[in-house]
């Protein structure tokens, strides 16, 4: 059962009110996410969001709240993801990054976009975790507490 569960963490990151996105292939189509991954063994998960988000779009970030556990089942696969969600500020951009090879484009989004997207989003925790953070349910970062 526990290859049936995975961890994640995902980064909602706004610049110039827009937001980081990427699009990638999940199951033969093409979708749109927040830069997002899983956390590696013995892995600290703000330390995993910062990382997933610069492998997956070039952008140094600093996380400075959490905005939630989010929870779904696939019903493709039957595996259970837990989304950690963590709002970060972008910081720079490295043009000589290597982005991972699973991500078709990075781009800048606006809420309205995104909305106008539903059916191309990789799941319902895209939109969650943007709703949640438009309606400022953020966290103190201090809520995480590590020990790795």
């Amino acid at each position: 059962m526990p290859d049936k569960i995975h961890l994640t963490v995902a980064s909602v990151v706004v610049r110039d009110g827009k937001y980081l996105m990427v699009k990638e292939i999940d199951n033969d189509k093409l979708v749109i996410n927040q830069p997002a991954g899983h956390v590696e063994p013995g892995e600290d998960i703000i330390d995993a969001a910062v990382r997933e988000t610069y492998e997956e779009t070039g952008w140094h970030t600093k996380v400075t709240d959490f905005i939630g556990i989010y929870s779904s089942t696939s019903p493709i696969t039957g595996i259970t993801y837990y989304r950690l969600a963590f709002a970060a500020e972008a910081l720079s951009f490295d043009e000589k990054a290597i982005i991972d090879t699973d991500i078709n484009e990075v781009v800048w989004l606006t809420s309205k976009e995104i909305h106008s997207n539903l059916d191309q989003l990789r799941s319902e925790l895209v939109l969650d975790c943007i709703s949640d953070f438009e309606h400022g349910k953020l966290f103190p970062i201090e809520i995480v507490r590590n020990r790795l």
